[in-house]
């Protein structure tokens, strides 16, 4: 026994998630992205294979993911700060509603069944799916940003839905100001910028949603953010991320796009085929 659980369960949920991190770096290397949309998929298949009940699989994977991709965020924002790429307005405007829709994103993980965050999923994975493979650039509503009022809508979606499939923001953001004419260098900027007060608090928010299940979660479990997960799958999908940069290079950009887009596909079908 260790820490009160046995070595083999401990042992045997180290060792998945080890390879879990590993799949996890070099998609994201491979692919250019580091959020939930790899690390979501990756985690249900490890918490399956240790058997989380399905009702709570999803909420661990969703609270486990933020919380590893908030030293990711937080670095990527300083560096883009540094470098004045960040827009200042567009922060100041989103921050508080995007707060707002991480807490209700949170509370309904205490309450709403796994069902609920799988459609989030497929939903999320859908729609930037779509986008890589028929949009591409062609997606424009304007070349300037629309008014505080629409501005505050984004920001609330953002993070509601952040908190709902795991992610910092970061893919959504970027769609936003990307189609009202925001060059990709400073919406890339922003999104890391909107993404740290979605993390810190979602990560947070689900720990605290998940405590009255402890006892069904995984060994060293902090509500619904798995304490190993974080502390092994973060360094490890960083270090394994630069072999995924190697393959990237080898490829342009628009068959990226295509692979990446077809990925969330297969991701979308994966959780669709558990909804029926």
């Amino acid at each position: 026994m260790l820490l009160g659980y046995p070595i083999g369960e401990l042992a045997w949920l180290v060792l998945l998630i080890l390879a879990g991190g590993v799949v996890t770096g070099i998609l994201a290397g491979l692919f250019g992205i580091g959020g939930g949309g790899v690390i979501v998929p990756v985690l249900y298949e490890v918490f399956g294979v240790i058997h989380v009940p399905d009702a709570l699989r999803m909420q661990l994977c969703i609270g486990t993911s933020l919380a590893i991709i908030v030293p990711t965020t937080v670095r990527s924002y300083v560096g883009h700060k540094k470098r004045g790429a960040v827009i200042p307005q567009v922060l100041r405007i989103w921050t508080l509603p995007a707060i707002v829709g991480v807490l209700i994103g949170s509370v309904t993980a205490s309450f709403a069944p796994g069902a609920v965050f799988k459609i989030a999923f497929v939903m999320f994975t859908a729609f930037i799916s779509t986008k890589m493979l028929f949009a591409g650039d062609r997606w424009n509503l304007g070349d300037k940003l629309p008014g505080r009022a629409l501005m505050s809508v984004y920001g609330l979606v953002t993070g509601l839905f952040s908190s709902l499939v795991g992610v910092s923001g970061g893919a959504f953001s970027n769609a936003v100001l990307t189609t009202y004419g925001q060059p990709m260098q400073r919406a890339v900027a922003t999104s890391a910028g909107i993404g740290v007060p979605i993390t810190v608090v979602g990560a947070v928010g689900y720990a605290i949603a998940g405590w009255p299940h402890i006892h069904e979660l995984p060994p060293l479990s902090f509500g619904f953010v798995s304490v190993i997960g974080f502390v092994l799958m973060a360094p490890v999908s960083s270090y394994t991320t630069g072999y995924g940069v190697r393959l990237a290079h080898w490829l342009p950009r628009r068959k990226l796009e295509i692979g990446f887009g077809l990925f969330l596909m297969v991701v979308s079908l994966r959780f669709l085929a558990t909804l029926i």
